[in-house]
């Protein structure tokens, strides 16, 4: 019988790229002929690798022995049982040194060689299936233990954590001020994780008991963070235009709070707001169905690399006018520069929008911008979906779409009513460009008033199309009539506001379960004139005890 080390080196090759990565690793250590076939040998680590995981959309400088050492690594740290064995490199000699660097690299390179499998996620019908964000996905979403040594270690969480007031971290030039800077970037990373995996965490302790809202919140609606130097949107305070993910942690938070307290909202958008990974990686938008009569793109939109043009939906939250300015400017306020203000809960209100979007012209970056693609301006209009008989419920919108110098997508909108620019929004698109997660930032005021307001918003993209509003129904998502009838209901629930126990874990899975067909029949027809008129608006609850 001919032995296995007796083969062809082509039978070999063929029987070794269907092994398991950590096993590929071992067969060098079997004997010598083994250890020939395999170490150097990068086209066995290629098959291997895309055997398990997504081709990617650009093959070029990849590494493929150090891409499939750097998997296997990746899934052996996180298979490790408790959050501190994860946290520290198990290396004797290095164990001081954190994973998180390496954790942060290799996750970001599994997303950025993404790629879609052809079909979207089950839950969806615009983000694109892929293998490397459903590995993520079982390795993150399925440990908290994971999550607590990777995803937990912004700023923001060491405020959940500790009782007693934290000051920012500042950096210097001495060992404390370096001890600061290493501090900082571990909250950049962690944050920026958090973003991609993108299913905000609402709660942390062993019982999952203590919220991160209100510290998110303090985060969003302090003034003292929107500045020149920010751009007034998620950038980081030393005017460097760089992101700071810890500002739209903290906005993903804010916003997935509010929009888990609309319950059947979150199952609507679950693809977005409660789906590990999903769309968090460049040219994940998938349009399903087709459109049917299929698009025909401009020449414009040919030569617009960010996928623009469409109907987006947003969302936006924002604090009683009162409670905003009474958090920012208290009499004889108490808290100096270097300490961020307490937590915040409130209660806030939250508007869902649609937004029909057009390209107006392209021009090549600036020097500010990145260079690797050129800036695309757009216009368009939008409208509430769920307070459609509001007279202020519409506007206009002007904007752009651009690089920043390490390589983010940018957006950057005006709202205009009558012809007056009221507001403006500054976003990042998570995941990189044509990313189906969306864009994450903060509206304020057009005129950068010092006094605010400010708040969070999101846009994510429904379609490839600007389909009339009378057509909007088409790509709304199913049931969506029924959320209609239940946003009469008070922004904020109640529940909401509870700490979280392990008790109520059961209670918390219950599907809601909703008469669609019987709701559709008492609904007025909310989206089928074009001019997002209601005929006939739901009576107020004074008019009905009248």
């Amino acid at each position: 019988m001919t032995q296995l080390t007796g083969l062809p080196a082509e039978l070999l090759h063929q029987i070794f790229s269907w092994l398991d990565p950590r096993d590929l690793g071992a067969l060098p250590r079997v004997c010598q002929v083994l250890n020939n076939h395999v170490k150097g040998n990068w086209k066995l680590c290629q098959d291997v690798y895309l055997n398990h995981l997504d081709k990617p959309q650009n093959n070029n400088n990849i590494d493929w022995e150090q891409a499939l050492h750097d998997f296997v690594r990746l899934k052996l740290i996180c298979d490790r049982p408790a959050a501190s064995d994860k946290v520290q490199k198990a290396s004797i000699s290095r164990k001081n040194e954190s994973e998180l660097s390496f954790v942060h690299k290799t996750v970001t390179d599994l997303l950025d060689r993404a790629s879609s499998r052809g079909y979207t996620n089950d839950n969806s019908n615009t983000h694109s299936a892929s293998r490397n964000a459903d590995f993520l996905r079982q390795l993150f979403g399925s440990s908290e233990s994971t999550r607590a040594a990777f995803l937990e270690r912004s700023f923001l969480f060491e405020r959940v954590r500790c009782e007693r007031p934290l000051a920012f971290p500042r950096s210097g030039n001495d060992d404390a001020g370096a001890a600061a800077a290493a501090a900082a970037e571990t909250h950049q990373r962690s944050a920026r994780l958090h973003c991609l995996y993108g299913a905000p965490i609402l709660n942390v302790g062993r019982l999952r008991s203590t919220r991160t809202y209100p510290f998110a919140c303090s985060t969003v609606y302090d003034m003292r963070g929107h500045t020149e130097r920010t751009g007034w949107g998620p950038f980081r305070d030393d005017g460097s235009g760089k992101v700071d993910w810890e500002k739209v942690e903290a906005v993903m938070v804010v916003l997935g709070y509010n929009i888990q307290s609309k319950r059947f909202v979150s199952k609507l958008f679950s693809d977005v707001w409660n789906t590990p990974f999903s769309g968090s990686w460049s040219q994940s938008f998938m349009q399903t169905p087709a459109l049917s009569p299929a698009h025909e793109p401009s020449s414009l939109e040919l030569s617009d690399p960010y996928g623009v043009t469409g109907t987006w939906y947003r969302v936006v939250c924002f604090l009683d006018y009162n409670d905003f300015f009474n958090y920012n400017f208290p009499m004889g306020d108490p808290f100096p520069e270097n300490l961020p203000r307490p937590g915040i809960s409130v209660g806030e209100a939250t508007r869902l929008i649609i937004l029909k979007l057009h390209i107006t012209r392209i021009e090549p970056p600036g020097p500010e911008d990145g260079q690797a693609l050129p800036v695309v301006h757009f216009a368009g209009d939008s409208r509430l979906l769920d307070d459609g008989w509001d007279a202020n419920g519409a506007s206009e919108l002007k904007g752009t779409v651009r690089l920043t110098k390490e390589g983010e997508v940018r957006w950057t909108s005006t709202s205009i009513y009558n012809g007056e620019e009221r507001w403006k929004s500054e976003g990042i698109q998570v995941g990189g460009v044509r990313s189906a997660r969306g864009v994450l930032g903060f509206w304020f005021d057009s005129e950068y008033d010092a006094h605010g307001p400010v708040g969070p918003t999101a846009i994510w993209k429904a379609s490839d199309s600007e389909a009339p509003y009378g057509k909007i129904a088409d790509i709304l998502p199913t049931g969506f009539l029924a959320y209609s009838a239940l946003v009469s209901v008070e922004d904020s629930d109640p529940e909401g506001e509870m700490d979280y126990t392990a008790d109520e874990e059961d209670e918390e899975e219950e599907e809601m379960e909703i008469d669609v067909d019987l709701l559709r029949g008492e609904l007025p027809a909310l989206l089928l004139d074009a001019n997002m008129e209601i005929l006939t608006a739901p009576p107020a609850e004074d008019d009905m005890n009248d």
